[in-house]
């Protein structure tokens, strides 16, 4: 279906998500990765139930869950994945928390601190089961030196890897909970693929190293993602031919009964596997110039897309509408009343007039939940799930106040 008459059905701003992108991403991933890897898809980039849906189902090549929040943990399983096959993650979970996650079937953990698995711990004790918990590793050395570093660096996040061996005699006298191995994260949306295949390289001789040294056991080993897709401008999912090779040369070396199942290998993703599915359709509400400068306003905001900007991650360098001739240069902004309410700065554009529709690819990750949905009350875009002509569904996130006791 043509994205006008998406438009003028249902509105702007207005999310696109097409699942024959999602289920492509989704198998090049697996092929680029040696067999026998998991996959978990981090439901953080895009909880949409249809999105979720879409990446629990595949012949053989389904995803499982990383969530890190019962919120997600409940979208998950209302797409159908199981409890014991999500991965529940974060540095502040709550006792509430893992009280809930537990008794809803929840068995895996990334822990942070030896307060994160004693809270583990705990709540499974009070609820008569054991829990496995991964150690996520903060290595004290990483390899890439582009990308968003995740790693090597004072973190929330993670043991740190030169300090391990003081918390581990406190780690393994926890009583609810298993070691079973280890979580990386080193980094995110990585430059190239020569880069990620370092990091990678880095991360499973610093686990085999830790393994061994350490005594830890390695049921289970999460290497983290860093996959690239480009965020709300045109191009294509990176591709990765030579990772599998370089992958099961390291695991050969590091890991030798890998291909035996022994440790379980996984990756994750979100941006990777949902980024290129989604399209943002937005109009232009006015057109201003200012002091010599102009300013293309549309009606979806940092309310809408980018909204987690202060993070420094998630904010596009210049958001560029697809499928047009750049004509001029000006600010692509939002109709909030925020100075930083800021798409693109000083961005090539097509030339436009108010009612002209604006398409924005790549955009089906960290979106409207990534975004200031309840900023001045503005109604949540629409999202619309298509497959080739058909729509599969259409919704809107609504927000309300409640009242608790």
């Amino acid at each position: 279906m043509r994205y006008t008459e998406l438009a003028e059905r249902f509105g702007t701003p207005l999310f696109v998500y097409d699942l024959d992108e999602i289920e492509a991403a989704r198998r090049e991933l697996f092929e680029a990765l040696p067999e026998g890897f998991e996959l978990f898809y981090a439901l953080k980039a895009n909880p949409h139930a249809g999105v979720a849906e879409a990446m629990r189902q595949g012949d053989g090549r389904a995803c499982r869950a990383e969530i890190s929040s019962t919120g997600e943990l409940r979208t998950a399983l209302a797409a159908g994945f199981a409890a014991e096959e999500c991965l529940y993650t974060g540095p502040g979970k709550t006792p509430a928390e893992l009280d809930d996650a537990i008794r809803l079937g929840v068995r895996v953990f990334s822990t942070d601190s030896e307060t994160d698995v004693r809270h583990v711990g705990a709540a499974a004790l009070a609820q008569g089961v054991a829990a496995d918990c991964l150690l996520r590793i903060n290595s004290a050395t990483a390899s890439a030196t582009t990308s968003i570093r995740m790693t090597g660096t004072p973190s929330q996040f993670g043991f740190d890897s030169e300090t391990l061996a003081d918390v581990l005699p406190a780690l393994r006298a926890v009583e609810g909970v298993r070691i079973a191995g280890m979580h990386f994260f080193p980094l995110s949306n990585a430059k190239d693929e020569d880069s990620l295949v370092r990091e990678f390289q880095h991360t499973i001789e610093l686990a085999a190293g830790l393994s061994e040294s350490l005594d830890i056991p390695v049921r289970f080993l999460d290497i983290g993602g860093g996959f690239a897709v480009p965020y709300a401008a045109p191009g294509d999912r990176a591709r990765y031919p030579k990772l599998r090779g370089e992958l099961e040369a390291s695991l050969d070396v590091h890991f030798p009964d890998w291909r035996w199942g022994n440790p379980r290998l996984a990756c994750e993703s979100g941006r990777f596997l949902v980024g290129g599915s989604g399209t943002l359709l937005s109009r232009v509400s006015n057109i201003k110039v200012s002091r010599g400068r102009k300013f293309v306003i549309l009606d979806a905001g940092i309310n809408t897309f980018g909204g987690m900007s202060g993070l420094g991650r998630l904010l596009p360098v210049a958001v560029r509408p697809d499928g047009q001739e750049v004509m001029e240069s000006a600010s692509l902004v939002g109709p909030l009343c925020t100075p930083g309410d800021i798409l693109g700065r000083e961005i090539g554009l097509p030339a436009l007039a108010p009612g002209d529709l604006v398409t924005i690819p790549n955009a089906g990750a960290y979106g409207p939940t990534a975004s200031l949905l309840m900023f001045l009350g503005r109604p949540a875009p629409v999202e619309v799930v298509v497959r080739g002509d058909e729509i599969v569904s259409a919704s809107r996130i609504e927000h309300h106040r409640s009242y608790p006791m």
